[in-house]
């Protein structure tokens, strides 16, 4: 067997005992240095298409994932007595489409106040992080989205969220006001050259959770 060969095996090997994404780093402690990883994964990548289980990857991290086309054969039914409200679901997409981005922020973008139960919903779920204070009065704390937010929903980097133009076209546009002017990102930050708005309303069943907890109230 040549080395190649065998580096694929224990790549292959790690992928599948990892109970998280692997990044190029944690790969590359596990074989020789020098070692062209990049090479290694692109050549696993090929191996894996059109099989079961492809080789995909998610915020710089390399994961192994059901293949989409064989998906619907392995769900199971279950019942989900939670979803997102519409508060934490706006905040989530003012976060996505704007972070680092603070409370004020998403309250402007908004039209009301964030209750912090809100927030506290977003980080139960592991999709959002507090961020770097700002350099501003105050200091205030932003937010960000986490690795399981991509990976939850299936997003290669933040860089491939849907774009107002995409959203449109598919006709899933929301009209609701605090979203429309999700655009208009009150410090210049990032999503104010290339603004995104929110998942409408209608496919919130997107964002179920299965925890057994009841409905957060609205803000």
């Amino acid at each position: 067997m040549t080395d190649i060969a065998q580096q694929l095996r224990i790549v292959e090997a790690l992928l599948f005992a990892s109970a998280v994404p692997l990044d190029e780093a944690s790969v590359a402690a596990r074989l020789p240095e020098g070692t062209d990883i990049g090479a290694l994964m692109a050549d696993l990548r090929i191996q894996f298409e059109g099989r079961g289980v492809n080789l995909v990857v998610v915020n710089g991290r390399w994961m192994l994932r059901t293949a989409s086309d064989v998906a619907l054969h392995l769900r199971t039914e279950r019942s989900v007595p939670r979803k997102l409200s519409r508060a934490a679901l706006e905040t989530l997409a003012i976060i996505a489409y704007h972070q680092p981005v603070t409370r004020a922020e998403i309250e402007d973008i908004r039209g009301v106040q964030v209750s912090k139960g809100t927030v506290d919903t977003l980080l139960e779920a592991g999709w959002v992080r507090p961020g770097k204070r700002r350099e501003s009065p105050g200091r205030p704390l932003t937010w960000l989205t986490t690795g399981d937010f991509l990976v939850h929903f299936g997003i290669e980097g933040l860089e491939a969220l849907p774009g107002i133009d995409e959203l449109k076209a598919a006709g899933l546009l929301d009209k609701r006001p605090a979203l429309a002017a999700i655009g208009a990102h009150p410090n210049g930050g990032p999503g104010t050259e290339d603004a995104r708005p929110a998942l409408p309303e209608e496919h919130e069943h997107d964002l179920d959770m299965a925890d057994g907890s009841p409905d957060p109230a609205r803000d």
